[in-house]
């Protein structure tokens, strides 16, 4: 039997210098308020539903529409575009990984924006994950102390942010921070870029604006979304690229064969399909933010401005470790991102009402 040392020298020396993404925790608690992981709070729509049980029969022999086109044609009609400006993936992490790969050169010896990707600070923790699997150089540069992009004269006085890197990430609304931009300043920052930028609008139906009309307007520029946060289909994993249909062809040439699985694209057609019912449970996410905001600061938490299914919360009295335990004792659970620069906050997600009533009553109680 060969040893542990022999079996590591099988491995690249790059994989085993990744740290990976740690996601959040699903534990197994009866009873469990569940506010860690953005998800909805609210299920599928009945169509949703009623489409995927009544696929459930034969056509699981059979593989899945291969570039998920039916999809692709329903995204179209709802961003006024074409089908050749969509790419659909194994949710959008899949998509950014498809972009690593195809617009990033693996760094060299020598330092180089071609194998540069770009992201602020914080932000989604995949993205240097993603850039060391590839081997592709990072440049991280920080949000303000408010979660705020810099001013653009800063990014350019300060030569902290390379126009030309090969690959951008903006988060839009900021994960964790939860603060949305406006498209003018997306676009402002689009404009000076040599590289291929992308937005990343995964919590885009919570927030005042969305830019997708710059990925139709800026060839270098594709907008990024997901079925996991807004549409309530994080089982099912479904997410998209919009941009140029030259950028779209070359991640169709690099992505997995049949690399959405056929429920998953049932699901997030019926989806589409059924816009009222969750522009509905959006309008009821947000009023439960704002109020879950409100009550939490009259409680003494320090919160930023939110356009996202979460909100950050810098908590008052007892360290956010302790406050994590506590409410877990509550059996509420939140997320602490232990080793990053937030780490002195505590993530919320958006529940319903009645789980935002029991996480403030079980605040007031661990204040005393």
């Amino acid at each position: 039997m060969k040893s542990k040392s022999s079996i590591a020298r099988l491995v690249r020396p790059l994989v085993s210098t990744v740290h990976a993404y740690v996601p959040g925790e699903q534990p197994r608690i009866k009873g469990l308020i569940k506010l860690n992981t953005n998800e909805n709070p609210y299920p599928p729509s009945p169509r949703v539903i009623r489409d995927v049980k009544a696929a459930v029969d034969g056509r699981l022999r059979l593989y899945p529409e291969a570039s998920a086109l039916p999809l692709r044609e329903e995204l179209a009609k709802l961003h006024g575009c074409s089908p050749e400006n969509i790419v659909v993936g194994n949710g959008s992490d899949e998509v950014l990984a498809l972009a690593t790969r195809a617009f990033v050169e693996p760094a060299g010896k020598t330092k180089s924006s071609a194998s540069t990707i770009q992201y602020f600070t914080p932000s989604y923790s995949l993205y240097p994950v993603l850039a060391a699997i590839h081997g592709a150089r990072t440049n991280e540069v920080s949000l303000t102390s408010d979660f705020d992009i810099p001013e653009l004269s800063m990014l350019k006085k300060s030569r902290a942010w390379d126009f030309g890197a090969a690959l951008t990430l903006v988060t839009t609304p900021n994960a964790p921070g939860g603060r949305g931009y406006s498209t003018a300043r997306l676009e402002a920052l689009c404009r000076l870029h040599k590289g291929v930028v992308i937005l990343d609008e995964a919590y885009v139906d919570f927030a005042a604006e969305n830019a997708m009309e710059l990925a139709l307007k800026y060839p270098h520029v594709i907008v990024s979304r997901t079925f996991s946060k807004s549409y309530s289909l994080c089982f099912q994993r479904v997410g998209y690229f919009v941009g140029h249909p030259d950028l779209m062809a070359a991640l169709h040439k690099i992505r997995d064969s049949y690399n959405v699985n056929g429920l998953g694209q049932i699901a997030a057609v019926a989806t589409l399909k059924s816009l009222p019912y969750y522009r509905k449970n959006f309008k009821l996410i947000c009023a439960t933010r704002e109020r879950l905001t409100r009550a939490l600061t009259d409680l003494g938490f320090s919160i930023p401005p939110s356009q996202a299914n979460f909100i950050l919360v810098r908590p008052p009295k007892f360290s956010p470790e302790a406050w994590l335990a506590k409410w877990k004792e509550h059996k509420i659970l939140v997320r602490w991102f232990r080793s990053s620069s937030v780490r002195d906050y505590l993530r919320i997600t958006i529940g319903t009402d009645a789980e935002a009533d029991a996480l403030i009553a079980a605040a007031r109680k661990i204040l005393g």
